[in-house]
């Protein structure tokens, strides 16, 4: 089961900056998940394809197709969770 971690921010994002650490611990726990920063204003074509609105959005997919959607600043507890229900 591949799991992976979308993370669609841009640089001008305040609350993304917000995001980044609680990621970086994130990633360093989940060594079998990827994780990937999607920048919107580089990449809109994926954005849209996610439907991405707003920053920082995390879109959490194993191979059936997303599992969980964050809007906003996301704490680790919530994304653990997701990426345990994805992984399972």
């Amino acid at each position: 089961m591949t799991v992976t971690l979308k993370d669609f921010y841009a640089d001008w994002c305040g609350p993304c900056k917000t995001q980044d650490p609680i990621l970086e611990d994130l990633e360093e726990e989940w060594t079998d998940v990827e994780f990937e920063k999607v920048n919107v204003d580089e990449e809109q074509d994926v954005a849209n394809e996610y439907q991405v609105r707003s920053l920082p959005t995390l879109i959490i997919e194993n191979d059936d197709g997303i599992v969980e959607r964050f809007v906003g600043v996301t704490q680790a507890d919530d994304i653990d969770d997701a990426l345990q229900q994805a992984s399972a």
